[in-house]
């Protein structure tokens, strides 16, 4: 699928909709995106709404695709500014979760778990472990966090991630160290604190 991806032909492809272009794009990135939006800090129903509504986006600018940067570049790109529209619109419509939906997410229709809990122990370490990470991510810029994630949880390069944040690579080195910086100085603070 790679060697497919680098075609010279993507883009024009791209741009004329062909729709196993398009399906080929989808597939190979789909889960990048989604990690990605869950590692900037959504919930899995926000990291699955911006998802969809980057590739809805990809697929209605698609005849603007000039192929200048690769399209990952272009699709991170999309998902960066989805990202920020949307922490705009859940910061609006923050609500509790309503007592039914709850119920109905974790057990099926026979009254049985859709997913069983932990166990005590494996429970309260994956707990914690998520809580100290969570909050220190937390604490780190939008902007930084999207650097570290896009880094590396992604792997994207130097490359990809300025034309996706829209900056230059030394500003992004110091974006990275800086979110690298607040995250390690957390995770001591809170642990030494344990």
């Amino acid at each position: 699928m790679p060697q497919l991806l680098d075609d010279p032909d993507l883009a024009s492809r791209i741009r004329a909709r062909d729709s196993e272009a398009l399906a080929l794009v989808v597939d190979a990135y789909l889960g990048q995106i989604l990690r990605a939006a869950r590692g900037a800090g959504l919930d899995v129903h926000q990291a699955e709404e911006v998802t969809q509504n980057t590739f809805a986006t990809f697929i209605e600018t698609a005849p603007r695709f000039e192929g200048r940067s690769h399209v990952r570049t272009w699709i991170f790109g999309i998902l960066y500014r989805k990202l920020q529209e949307a922490r705009r619109g859940f910061a609006r419509d923050r609500r509790m979760d309503d007592i039914d939906e709850v119920f109905e997410s974790r057990f099926d229709e026979k009254s049985s778990w859709t997913r069983p809990p932990r166990g005590p122990e494996e429970e309260f370490l994956a707990k914690q472990t998520s809580v100290e990470i969570d909050g220190c991510l937390d604490a780190v810029p939008d902007k930084q966090r999207l650097a570290f994630v896009l880094r590396e949880i992604q792997g994207l390069s130097t490359g990809e991630i300025c034309k996706i944040l829209e900056v230059s690579a030394t500003n992004l080195g110091v974006m990275l160290f800086r979110a690298r910086n607040r995250l390690r100085e957390c995770l001591e603070n809170r642990w030494a604190q344990g």
